[in-house]
């Protein structure tokens, strides 16, 4: 599959919202990501991204066959956390299980180690993602621990994986 992650533009949101509207995509990430999705949200979104770049977060466009198809971003965290980064990242479902993903998260790490004075980047996925858990896996990501009934989604309560990459 052909892919490249870039900076957003804003051009880029008509292409989002098909695959960010979609409650299975929805139900793995926080609630800050709306469901349903809508044209004002993707355009929003992409503005953040645009107005923080290089402002303590970097956020790239996951472009599959030349239409962004999903997201990922590294941020920066602050004081005593200062030299580690939380990554984040959706991706439409018709590419699931393509190798994007971990493709994605090994580039931006790259990217994050580079550009940031950091040591550490952490992912928390829900436990019960396998997918996602997966990703960092494969990413050589390594799991630190399982944080027990720290999310509360969609009416219940989820255990959570802090998952984590050091620099070399």
């Amino acid at each position: 599959m052909n892919f490249t992650l870039r900076p957003w533009r804003e051009e880029d949101a008509p292409a989002l919202v098909p695959y960010a509207d979609d409650p299975q995509v929805a139900q793995n990430l926080r609630d800050v990501f709306p469901n349903p999705y809508t044209l004002a949200d993707a355009e929003g979104y992409i503005r953040s991204c645009v107005e923080q770049e290089g402002h303590g977060q970097l956020c790239r466009a996951i472009v599959v066959d030349g239409k962004a198809a999903g997201s990922i971003g590294l941020f920066l965290g602050n004081d005593v956390y200062r030299k580690s980064a939380e990554l984040g990242y959706w991706l439409g479902r018709p590419f699931w299980r393509q190798g994007i993903m971990t493709a994605s998260v090994e580039e931006m790490c790259a990217l994050g180690f580079a550009v940031w004075d950091i040591v550490r980047i952490y992912a928390e996925p829900y436990a019960k993602n396998a997918g996602s858990r997966g990703v960092l896996e494969k990413a050589g990501f390594t799991l630190e621990g399982v944080k027990r009934r720290s999310v509360f989604k969609n009416g219940e309560f989820l255990d959570s994986c802090i998952y984590a990459k050091l620099r070399d």
